[in-house]
């Protein structure tokens, strides 16, 4: 088996993009191709870590994590996956590989603390909740993410990754999104005929979780921005990049749900930010250009995303109901869990309500089973104490970080993305916790070959 090459051309991505609208045509027309697919990746990319020369194996090793984090939805709403939580899990499975070839960073210490400050809510959970919740499930539930983060950060800080290495990792997150979104267009071909009211809507998410589409389809926005501005030289890679944009955010919008599509645009505006401040004034006129089609492509997109929901998306983004009358809770309800869930952490400051504690009271208080919508609150509320200082980890050793090492394009970008993205899906996902990591990569420039000249004979 050859290995996958660490830099793309321009004739390798096209047909890169081509096999995964291939794939996605397959996913939805054959369901028993699903589960093989998706085993066949965890083995095709555990044999490209195992052949990849030493000085590789970070590279491979992030490819990998990418590429499942981007499949991540596609995989549940398809059940190519094993199970729910498996991506996850896979995502650390990887980077132990990857830590037993190329270990970790002795600096990233305090990612070690952070897990070890996650154990106390285990052990409050396991004298507190009720018979109602299994015990395993539950814990696991709600922690995998943040493990998923604390390894990711582990193994990503400091990690030397070149910036071309960096986006073909960015490149190989998107290459699934290319397969949701081809499967997306065949489950769902016509949006107007699914279409029942202004609220998030699953038939348009591919009968699966709208939140979770809608937060994967926006950092497949973001990828296919950053290849319209950086990997975009000639007419046709330009149209190519710009027509899947425009797909993967077209698809985003009729999810109606807002958070993915609000998380991509913060996430494109500091990108865009930084590469502009970083351009010298040539490149800052090419940019100039660029960003003019890229909001011509953007004013399309909304214009056919109106016209295909008869004007409903516009209502949407207005906080309206179907009948144009204004809603009175912005938040859908998650404002009321936030809430809940500060007042669960004044009640229990010390060790908190336990893992999944929250989700147990609101089973004995209303008789139901309401997962949380915000990180920020659910840790305060079952890790207590413990909470405050996992967040001034997560929070500063970033920045600590990037005063060192600036050469990271999509810094701003990644920690945008898993600041926004807790904040409003928790962390059903194992992205935040993955992309989070790599802002913590030490980005390098390419090295140039050196120039032989023959000397001159006396």
């Amino acid at each position: 088996m050859k290995l996958l090459k660490s830099s793309i051309n321009d004739s390798n991505y096209i047909a890169l993009v081509g096999l995964h609208i291939f794939i996605g045509i397959l996913l939805f027309l054959i369901p028993p191709f699903r589960n093989p697919f998706f085993l066949g990746i965890i083995v095709f990319f555990f044999i490209q870590i195992i052949l990849a020369p030493n000085s590789k194996k970070t590279f491979y090793v992030l490819l990998a994590c990418a590429y499942i984090i981007g499949g991540e939805s596609m995989f549940r709403m398809t059940s190519g996956g094993l199970f729910y939580e498996i991506s996850k899990y896979l995502v650390i499975l990887f980077i132990i590989f990857g830590m037993f070839y190329k270990g970790i960073s002795g600096s990233g210490y305090p990612y070690f603390i952070y897990l070890i400050l996650l154990v106390p809510a285990v052990l409050v959970a396991s004298t507190t909740l009720g018979y109602d919740l299994n015990f395993r499930t539950s814990v696991a539930f709600v922690l995998s993410g943040p493990v998923c983060l604390g390894f990711s950060a582990l193994y990503c800080y400091d990690k030397k990754v070149s910036h071309q290495e960096l986006m073909d990792i960015i490149l190989y997150l998107s290459l699934p999104i290319i397969t949701m979104t081809t499967y997306l267009f065949l489950y769902s071909p016509s949006i107007k005929d699914v279409l029942s009211g202004t609220e998030s809507n699953f038939a348009t998410s591919g009968g699966f979780g709208p939140n979770q589409v809608s937060s994967i389809l926006g950092l497949g926005m973001f990828a296919f921005t950053v290849r319209l501005f950086l990997k975009s030289p000639s007419l046709t890679l330009k149209i190519i990049n710009g027509l899947l944009l425009g797909a993967v955010s077209f698809r985003g919008l009729v999810t109606f749900s807002r958070g993915g599509v609000f998380v991509a645009v913060l996430m494109i505006g500091a990108f865009l930010y930084l590469l502009y401040a970083k351009s010298s004034f040539r490149q800052q006129q090419q940019i100039l250009v660029t960003f003019i089609l890229f909001c011509m492509l953007g004013i399309a997109t909304w214009v056919i995303s109106s016209n295909q929901t008869e004007g409903l998306i516009d209502k949407r983004y207005a906080n309206e109901n179907a009948a144009g009358i204004e809603k009175e809770d912005v938040t859908t309800g998650r404002g009321d869990l936030f809430l809940g869930e500060l007042a669960g952490f004044i009640d229990h400051p010390f060790l908190g309500v336990g893992a999944s504690g929250m989700k147990n009271l609101r089973l004995e208080e209303q008789g139901t089973i309401i997962a949380s919508h915000n990180e920020i609150s659910r840790l305060l509320s079952e890790h207590g104490i413990f909470a405050i200082f996992i967040l001034i980890i997560l929070i500063f050793k970033p920045i600590e970080f990037r005063s060192k090492h600036k050469n990271n394009l999509f810094f701003y970008a990644f920690l945008v993305f898993w600041f926004a993205t807790i904040n409003h899906s928790a962390m059903r996902l194992a992205a935040p916790g993955f992309i989070y990591g790599l802002a913590l990569l030490h980005i390098t420039n390419e090295k140039k070959r050196p120039v032989h000249r023959k000397q001159l004979k006396p």
